[in-house]
C-alpha cells in the first residue's frame, strides 16, 4: 500500500485527530492500517499476526486516553506498530526495523508516547505499577495502562505484580488482549450486560450505600452484610468468566469484541473512572484482515520478508530446522529424549517433533525459569530432556540454570538458538550474553559449531557421550556447508595450522576469520568447545606471538577473555587481541550492518590482521638493525 492511498491514516498526525473521525471512518482507517502493516512487515519482516489483532483495540485506547501525559505500558511490545502509527510516526514507517529507523519495539527515545522500553514478556504490569507509585510520590494524578496479551499471562511475574496491584488496591487498568480462545466460556450477552453495569457510577455508588446501611443494623448488620456478599460472590462466579481476577483484588470488565471500535472506546471509559484495579478482558483475532495470518498466526507472529500476495515467506532453512532435525533422528532411537520450548515451537523449529513424537514434546509457555527446572526433574527421573531457547529469552532462567541444573550435574541440553547478533529485532533481543553467563556455571559444557555438520555432531556428543549439563549455541539464519572433520567435538580444529599471528574464531565467526585471512600467512583456529577449553590447542596458541580471538558475543566477559586469562595463567608471552560485542547498546539493521558496527566483519578482522603482521614485520626488522 502506497501513502498516498492513505487517506484517512495521513490525516492522524496525533491521536487527539482520531475525535474528529465518525464510527464509518474509524473502521476505515483500521482497514488503512492493516493494509500498510501487511505491505511493510512483508518488506522488512516484522510482528505482523500480533500488531494486525490490536488495531481496533489501539485506536480505541488513544480515543479514551491522552497518552503523552497518561502512561501506555506494552507487554513484551512487539505489538506496538499501530501506536507509533497513531502517534505521529507514519512518516519513515517503511524503514521500521531498519538502521536508524522506527524501532519494532515501545523505544522512550524515540516518541513521548512510548512510556516504557519491553522487548521481554510478562513485564509490563510491574512497570506499570513503578510508574503509578513513583507517581504517588510526586503527587501526579494519570491513567496508567498496561496492555497484556495472555501469552505473557503464562510468565509467572506477571502474577506477581496482579497480586501486588490487587493486594494495594492501586487503580491500575490491565487490558488483557485475548487472542486465542477466551480463558472461559462464559461470553454471552448477560456477562456484557453485567460488566457494564458492575462498572457505572450508579452501581457502585448503590453498592457502597447499602453495605454501609446494612452494616449499622444493631449486632446482626455486620454479619448480614457478609452473608449477603458471599451470596452475590457465587452468582457472580456462576456467571462471570475470569473469577481469578476477582480473587486478586481486580474488578473484572469483559469480555469485550475486540474488533469494536464503539464498544472498545464505551467500557475504557467506564474503567478510566473506576479508582480501583480493573481487568478489561478483549477478545481479538490475531492475524485479523490478512487471510494467511489468520489461518497460521504463529507463522505470522515473528516472520522475515514474505510475499505479500501468497505470504510465502522468502526466508531459507536455518539452523534452527537443522537442529531440529536431528533431534528428530535421534528421538527415533532414543525413546528418552523429550523436548521443550517456551512458546516458541515455530521460532525454535520444533513443529516436526511435536508432529512427530507429541508424547514427548512439551510447551510451557512463556515461562523460561519452569522450562529450566522442569527439565531438571525430568532428568532426575531419566528422561532426557532437550530445551530449545532463544539465547536472549534463556537470561530469565539464570537463577534455574545454576541451581537447578549445574549444582546438581544434571544432563539437561540446551539448544540455544538466535545465538549472537540477531538484526532488526535490535538491543532486546541480541543474544551475546549467553557465552560469558553460561562459562561461569560449575560442570556445564558449552558448544559452539562452525558448520552444519559440526551442529549436527554437537548434538550427537551431547545426547550420546556427555553426562553433564550441555548448551550448544548458534546463530539465527544458518552456517555454512563445511566439511566436518570427524574429530572430537571438544577439541579445535586448526583449520590454518597456528603461526606467530593465530585467529582463534568460535560458531559462525569461524567463517569470518577464514575469509578475512585468505592469501595471509595466518593460522586460524575454529574453537567449537568453549568450556573446557581444548588444553593442547591452547598450549599451541601460547607458543605464538599474537592471537586474536573472535565471537559473536559480548568481548570482555566472554571466549576471549577467558582465553586470555588461560594465557596469563601459563605466563605466555603472546598478546592477545580480543574482538567481539562491545559493552554497549548495538541498535537494529541488518546483522552485517551490526558485524560492522562492532569491527567483527571480515573487512575490519582482516584489518587487524594486517595491522599486526605489519607490526611483526617491523618487531623483525629492528631486531635484525640491532
Amino acid at each position: 500500500m502506497e501513502h498516498s492511498d492513505l487517506r484517512l491514516l495521513n490525516k492522524i498526525l496525533s491521536p487527539r485527530d482520531l475525535a474528529a473521525l465518525d464510527a464509518a471512518q474509524l473502521d476505515a482507517l483500521a482497514d488503512e492500517i492493516r493494509g500498510l502493516l501487511i505491505t511493510t512487515v512483508s518488506k522488512n519482516g516484522g510482528h505482523l499476526a500480533s500488531n494486525l489483532g490490536v488495531v481496533e483495540l489501539t485506536i480505541a485506547l488513544h480515543r479514551v486516553f491522552d497518552f503523552k501525559t497518561d502512561r501506555l505500558v506494552f507487554d513484551v511490545g512487539h505489538q506496538s506498530y499501530v501506536h507509533k502509527l497513531l502517534t505521529g510516526r507514519l512518516k519513515g514507517f517503511e524503514e521500521l526495523r531498519k538502521r536508524g529507523g522506527i524501532a519494532g519495539f515501545p523505544k522512550t527515545t524515540e516518541s513521548v508516547y512510548d512510556a516504557f522500553n519491553t522487548g521481554h514478556s510478562s513485564t509490563s504490569v510491574s512497570a506499570a505499577i513503578g510508574i503509578m507509585r513513583a507517581d504517588a510520590l510526586q503527587g501526579v494524578r494519570r491513567s496508567v495502562v498496561a496492555v497484556i496479551g495472555d501469552g505473557a499471562l503464562t510468565g509467572g511475574m506477571a502474577y506477581e505484580a496482579l497480586d501486588d496491584v490487587g493486594q494495594q488496591q492501586l487503580p491500575l487498568i490491565v487490558v488483557l488482549n485475548d487472542n486465542e480462545m477466551s480463558i472461559s466460556g462464559n461470553v454471552g450477552g448477560m456477562s456484557r450486560h453485567l460488566a457494564k453495569v458492575r462498572s457505572g457510577r450508579r452501581y457502585r455508588g448503590f453498592k457502597r450505600r447499602f453495605s454501609s446501611s446494612l452494616k449499622r443494623i444493631p449486632h446482626i448488620g455486620s454479619k448480614l452484610s457478609d452473608r449477603l456478599e458471599r451470596l452475590k460472590n457465587r452468582f457472580k462466579y456462576f456467571l462471570l468468566p475470569n473469577v481469578l481476577f476477582e480473587e486478586l483484588g481486580f474488578t473484572y470488565l469483559g469480555p469485550i469484541n475486540g474488533h469494536d471500535i464503539s464498544a472498545l472506546t464505551e467500557v475504557l471509559e467506564h474503567a478510566k473512572q473506576m479508582d480501583k484495579p480493573v481487568v478489561v478482558h478483549v477478545l481479538t483475532q490475531k492475524g485479523k484482515g490478512y487471510a494467511p495470518a489468520e489461518q497460521n498466526p504463529e507463522k505470522f507472529h515473528g516472520i522475515g520478508k514474505f510475499d505479500e500476495k501468497t505470504g510465502e515467506s522468502k526466508s531459507s532453512v536455518g539452523n534452527s530446522a537443522i537442529f531440529a532435525g536431528e533431534l528428530c533422528r535421534l528421538a527415533e532411537s532414543n525413546g528418552r529424549i523429550t523436548a521443550i520450548t517456551a512458546a516458541m515451537t515455530s521460532g525454535t523449529g520444533l513443529e516436526t517433533f511435536k508432529n512427530r513424537f507429541p508424547e514427548r514434546f512439551f510447551d510451557v509457555g512463556i515461562a523460561e525459569q519452569h522450562a529450566v527446572t522442569m527439565a531438571a526433574g525430568m532428568a532426575v527421573s531419566g528422561a532426557l530432556p532437550v530445551f530449545c531457547v532463544y539465547s536472549s529469552f534463556l537470561q530469565r532462567a539464570y537463577d534455574q540454570l545454576l541451581h537447578d541444573v549445574c549444582l546438581q550435574d544434571l544432563k539437561v541440553i540446551f539448544g540455544i538458538d538466535r545465538a549472537g547478533l540477531v538484526g532488526a529485532d535490535g538491543e532486546t533481543h541480541h543474544g551475546i550474553y549467553d557465552i560469558a553467563y553460561l562459562m561461569t556455571l560449575p560442570n556445564m559444557k558449552l558448544l559452539s559449531p562452525s558448520s552444519r555438520d559440526e551442529l549436527r555432531a554437537c548434538l550427537d556428543w551431547a545426547v550420546e557421550n556427555c553426562k553433564s549439563p550441555c548448551a550448544i549455541r548458534y546463530n539465527r539464519g544458518v552456517l555454512p556447508e563445511r566439511a566436518y572433520d570427524g574429530g572430537s567435538v571438544l577439541r579445535w580444529e586448526f583449520i590454518s595450522p597456528a603461526a606467530p599471528v593465530t585467529v582463534a574464531a568460535t560458531g559462525r565467526m569461524v567463517e569470518a576469520a577464514i575469509n578475512a585471512c585468505k592469501g595471509l600467512p595466518v593460522g586460524v583456529c575454529s574453537a567449537r568447545c568453549l568450556r573446557p577449553m581444548d588444553e593442547a590447542a591452547l598450549e599451541a596458541l601460547s607458543r605464538q606471538e599474537v592471537i586474536i580471538t573472535l565471537e559473536d558475543g559480548i568481548v570482555n566477559a566472554g571466549f576471549g577473555a577467558q582465553l586470555a586469562a588461560s594465557m596469563c595463567e601459563r605466563g605466555a608471552a603472546c598478546r592477545v587481541i580480543n574482538l567481539g560485542v562491545p559493552n554497549r547498546v548495538v541498535e537494529q539493521g541488518t546483522v552485517a550492518q551490526q558485524d560492522e558496527e562492532c569491527g567483527i566483519d571480515e573487512a575490519s578482522v582482516r584489518a587487524r590482521v594486517l595491522e599486526q603482521l605489519a607490526l611483526a614485520a617491523t618487531q623483525v626488522r629492528e631486531v635484525k638493525n640491532v
